[in-house]
């Protein structure tokens, strides 16, 4: 199975609401940085030699038809090169209110991940690798975020042609992106999940010890 669509907005753009969008539009499973995190010991490897040599895609996208949120969207030019026929969106918001969004979730959660057990160790610090590529050294200010990420959003639109890129921000619904992918809208409600409270309830779920 190769992905047919690939989101490229960070963390904190709707992400969670994209994803599961796309698996009610028979467009799963959609990986998502959950999928990493329940399954730290298959998955961790696999990225972390993404992020030395990144070339063999198949092995993390294996079984998925679509893929959103990091870590997929700091490889945004290694997957437009990997899968030029897929399918591109980028989720967005304001830069201000995606740094003060960030900041007091991922940032926070990634400053202090020397106090967490040795395994979720391993798995932030795979994350941190990730947002450094997508151009977030840890200790920037809120300034420095809101800018990194209008950069990041510039450069996916300056690469992906306008034709293959959905722009698109969660609040509009089903009907820009139903359009896009040419599929019919749904008659549910548009799933708007993980604000920063459930942000925090699936951090804890993932690092939950196992007994």
């Amino acid at each position: 199975m190769e992905l047919k669509v690939i989101g490229l907005g960070l963390g904190r753009t709707g992400t969670y609401s994209l994803k599961t969008a796309l698996e009610q539009l028979q467009l799963g499973p959609c990986h998502h940085m959950e999928r990493v995190a329940q399954n730290m010991p298959v998955h961790l490897p696999l990225w972390n030699e993404l992020l030395n040599h990144p070339a063999n895609f198949d092995a993390v996208y294996e079984g998925m038809q679509s893929a959103v949120d990091w870590p997929t969207a700091a490889f945004y030019k290694e997957l437009y090169a990997t899968y030029p026929n897929a399918k591109f969106i980028l989720t967005h918001r304001s830069k201000e209110s995606w740094a003060e969004s960030f900041g007091s979730t991922i940032y926070k959660l990634l400053s202090g991940r020397e106090n967490t057990p040795a395994p979720v160790q391993e798995w932030l610090n795979m994350v941190v690798k990730v947002i450094e590529k997508s151009g977030f050294p840890m200790g920037l200010d809120f300034q420095g975020l809101a800018e990194r990420y209008e950069a990041h959003n510039k450069a996916v639109q300056a690469l992906i042609p306008p034709e293959q890129l959905l722009v698109y921000q969660v609040k509009e619904g089903w009907e820009p992106l139903c359009a896009y992918l040419n599929v019919e809208p749904p008659t549910t409600e548009f799933p708007r999940t993980n604000n920063r409270e459930e942000f925090w309830d699936l951090v804890n779920a993932a690092t939950k010890p196992t007994s």
